[in-house]
């Protein structure tokens, strides 16, 4: 046999090894339900939020922004508080870009969600558009922040708390 004959026998046995292959049915990821952490662990907390928001990157493109305000036995504390407070207003204020996420939790949504109308009280209408804003709270906290803002042109996206 010429070697020409050789490569050409060799390609069709290869060719008729690929054909016969079996497809795999694709892998299914499915994911453990999210349950809250039933205390004021903070970094309990932190991994819970972490995992939240990995489950709401579809269309982020950026690496999300997380805001996250912890608690004690005593409540939240007032330098803690005033000190996340500017930090948001400020990101706000500069606007953010399309594809980017802001995330927010804490042991105490209630104040997290003051936290975020305080925030986002005379931000720059459509100033956020495709920006998503993550809020980890109970359905009439998430109205309240969807209230906050939906006005910037933001897509408002609630993780009840369970």
């Amino acid at each position: 046999m010429t070697t020409k004959i050789r490569y050409f026998m060799l390609a069709l046995g290869l060719l008729s090894l690929t054909a016969c292959k079996k497809e795999q049915a694709p892998v299914v990821q499915v994911l453990a339900p999210l349950v809250a952490p039933s205390n004021n662990d903070s970094m309990a907390w932190r991994m819970y939020m972490t995992d939240v928001v990995k489950r709401n990157l579809a269309g982020v493109t950026e690496s999300p922004f997380m805001y996250f305000l912890p608690a004690s036995e005593t409540g939240i504390d007032a330098g803690e508080y005033d000190r996340q407070l500017e930090n948001v207003q400020n990101v706000v204020q500069r606007t953010v870009l399309p594809g980017n996420m802001l995330a927010f939790g804490s042991p105490d949504p209630e104040k997290m969600a003051e936290l975020i109308e305080a925030a986002f009280d005379g931000a720059p209408a459509d100033s956020m558009k495709d920006v998503r804003i993550l809020f980890i709270g109970s359905a009439e906290q998430g109205e309240r922040v969807r209230a906050a803002v939906e006005p910037t042109g933001a897509v408002f996206v609630l993780h009840e708390l369970k």
